[in-house]
């Protein structure tokens, strides 16, 4: 049976990359009990895929995984919910576990959009409304990037495909709420906070990043991966 397990990765867990994100997940499936199936050949590995990478230092209510049971293993969804909810580093929650069909895309394929809160230090709220409806009103943004060693010049305006300032009720900052586009190269969300604020240093500016929800496309519409409601602390709502 393949699950499909819906996760959040909030507080000083932030700091962990993605490769240690695979890492405690295989640890916390060991450490379980969760018999995964294993691929052929000489170096077997857990039949474990992850979504779209978080960035560093980047908090999420929306997080992906798909696994693989090994034949004979006598577990359901809510079993293996539990088990893993037990097993994981402090900052990881379990918000839901779903079997998929097998061939079904994978989260890597699938994913369209996602869209990202990010609290903005340094700024009034006016200056980042100011900011977006510049953005917005333009037909082209450009974004220096580096990419092994070679620098490039991107126009990512097509990525944005949705971007406003909201207040959150606990934290006077300023918050970005952007939907970007998952398609060709990306936007990171301080890539975005740097073309939008490109005299400040993105790094400083962007004091929270929260990925909110990851969007798939079915029959015409789009809709979460696995939508389930989570407990976070306060934070912007985005409409």
């Amino acid at each position: 049976m393949k699950l499909r397990v819906r996760y959040s990765k909030l507080g000083k867990i932030r700091f962990t990359s993605h490769r240690d994100t695979a890492n405690h997940f295989e640890r916390a499936v060991r450490k379980a009990g969760i018999g995964l199936a294993y691929s052929g050949g000489f170096t077997p590995r857990p039949k474990m895929s992850f979504g779209l990478a978080l960035p560093t230092g980047g908090e999420s209510l929306a997080e992906y995984l798909d696994f693989e049971l090994a034949e004979g293993v006598d577990l359901d969804a809510a079993q293996v919910h539990d088990r893993l909810t037990g097993a994981l580093p402090l900052g990881y929650g379990v918000v839901c576990v779903a079997p998929i069909e097998p061939g079904s895309p994978s989260l890597q394929e699938d994913v369209v959009a996602c869209t990202w809160q990010v609290a903005l230090s340094g700024v009034s709220m006016a200056a980042a409304q100011a900011a977006v409806d510049s953005t917005l009103a333009v037909p082209m943004l450009l974004v220096e990037r580096e990419r092994k060693g070679q620098r490039s010049t991107d126009d990512v305006r097509r990525c944005i495909e949705d971007l406003s300032v909201a207040a959150a009720a606990d934290d006077p900052r300023p918050h970005l709420c952007a939907v970007l586009a998952n398609s060709g190269r990306s936007l990171r969300p301080t890539e975005l906070v740097g073309a939008l604020f490109p005299t400040l240093d993105p790094v400083d500016l962007a004091g929270r990043v929260l990925r909110t929800h990851q969007w798939i496309e079915r029959n015409g519409g789009r809709q979460e991966i696995l939508a389930e409601a989570i407990a976070a602390p306060p934070h912007a709502e985005c409409a």
